[in-house]
């Protein structure tokens, strides 16, 4: 954690909004349907679903195929932030977003890619441990995208903080010619910003499944500028800034939760040891 500023209110109504969240609907008299992050009108990721009791989840769906990143605040973002007010970003992205309170949060990452079913992955590895596998599939939960991990930490005794940057587009849709230039600048002491929007679920398994039982705090970073950056980060294994608009009224997370956020995010990491 760099910087955090208060919470404040930013955005445009959400029809005129080009990123917003929706509950999928369903028939007359259904109960509430997927929970979703929307992207120019079409489903991008399937998001955690609303009892807080199934498995934490970001999954990339067919029609996610947007970035949105603004030509205007380019140059500004090629260098680090110090503080969330700079140079205008935030008021830059909010005509992207659905009206609502977000909490800004500037964050150093250094991201380590994942690749889902391999070393590393969250939802074959940590998740598996505390939910056991799908009931149906009798796999894993799997998002439909690469993905970096950032961070995680103990929230307390029985509970613990994952920390995700997700791509909007998988990193084999970047040009290679840009990630090679941020690897280079990175390479002579430059850091540069990304933007994200941002949300926190708190899931917990049911009473009585065979696990590994505790809170799984899910901070997820969906990628609004810096899919190139993060890619070079993870390359040269440099660190960047991350300017995170938590999306207060989004989380799967009491209003408590998300305020302690920039406390926790300020410990020194740590690994959480599964049970046997």
């Amino acid at each position: 954690m760099i910087k955090w500023g208060e919470p404040r209110r930013l955005g445009v109504p959400a029809p005129e909004a080009r990123l917003r969240f929706e509950a999928e609907q369903r028939e007359t008299g259904g109960g509430p349907g997927r929970r979703l992050l929307v992207v120019d009108g079409e489903p991008a990721f399937e998001l955690s679903f609303w009892c807080g009791t199934c498995p934490f989840l970001f999954r990339r769906l067919e029609t996610a195929r947007q970035t949105l990143s603004l030509e205007s605040v380019q140059e500004r973002l090629t260098g680090a932030l110090a503080d969330p007010e700079d140079g205008g970003v935030i008021d830059a992205f909010r005509a992207l977003l659905p009206e609502g309170e977000y909490l800004p949060m500037l964050l150093r990452v250094e991201p380590r890619p994942v690749v889902p079913g391999r070393e590393g992955d969250y939802f074959s590895g940590e998740q598996v441990a505390t939910w056991g596998l799908d009931q149906f599939w009798g796999l894993p939960e799997y998002p439909h995208t690469p993905y970096y991990r950032t961070f995680e930490t103990a929230v307390d005794a029985s509970a613990h903080l994952y920390e995700f940057v997700v791509p909007m587009v998988p990193p084999t849709w970047n040009a290679r010619e840009r990630v090679e230039e941020y690897v280079e600048l990175m390479g002579r002491g430059t850091v540069p910003t990304a933007v994200a929007v941002s949300t926190l679920d708190v899931c917990e398994p049911a009473v009585g499944l065979p696990a590994d039982h505790y809170q799984h705090w899910g901070l997820t970073h969906f990628l609004l500028d810096g899919h190139h950056k993060l890619e070079a980060a993870a390359t040269a294994g440099r660190p960047v800034h991350l300017l995170s608009l938590l999306a207060l009224g989004e989380c799967l997370a009491e209003s408590e939760d998300c305020a302690r956020l920039p406390a926790l995010r300020t410990q020194p990491r740590s690994a959480r040891a599964t049970g046997p």
